[in-house]
């Protein structure tokens, strides 16, 4: 019998408070807070996939080695929502041509257009302008 492929079932974000991220993460992607489990804070699943938080007690440290990309239609209007509801720009990264946010435990994602978007040979890339 062949081995099936493994799946994601749910990405972890590590959190001091995961109560405050996961309300933070919740308003972003419209998708509410469905359960709590021990240490864990779940957002509705989506798409198959769930999201949730896991309190612990040591703060973000260094860039991550993983990060959401999240669409928009309009990038730069969503970058003002983000900074409402807590978030920031990371600033470094505007050299790169993307919309690279922090939540407010600093986990760093993306925000992209929902449409193509171009890069150049050093991976840079041109939707804000």
């Amino acid at each position: 019998m062949a081995a099936s492929p493994l799946q994601i079932n749910a990405l972890i974000v590590d959190s001091v408070d995961p109560e405050r991220l996961a309300a933070f993460w919740s308003e972003l992607l419209g998708r509410p807070v469905v359960g709590r489990t021990g240490p864990y804070v779940w957002l509705r699943r989506d798409g198959g996939l769930g999201l949730g938080f896991q309190r612990t007690t040591a703060a973000k440290a260094g860039k991550n080695r993983m990060h959401f990309d999240v669409t928009s239609p309009d990038p730069a209007a969503e970058r003002q929502r983000v900074e409402r509801l807590g978030g920031r720009r990371l600033e470094q990264y505007a050299e790169g041509g993307f919309l690279v946010m922090a939540d407010p435990e600093g986990n760093e994602f993306c925000i992209i257009p929902e449409g193509p978007f171009e890069l150049d040979d050093e991976g840079r890339a041109d939707y804000l302008g």
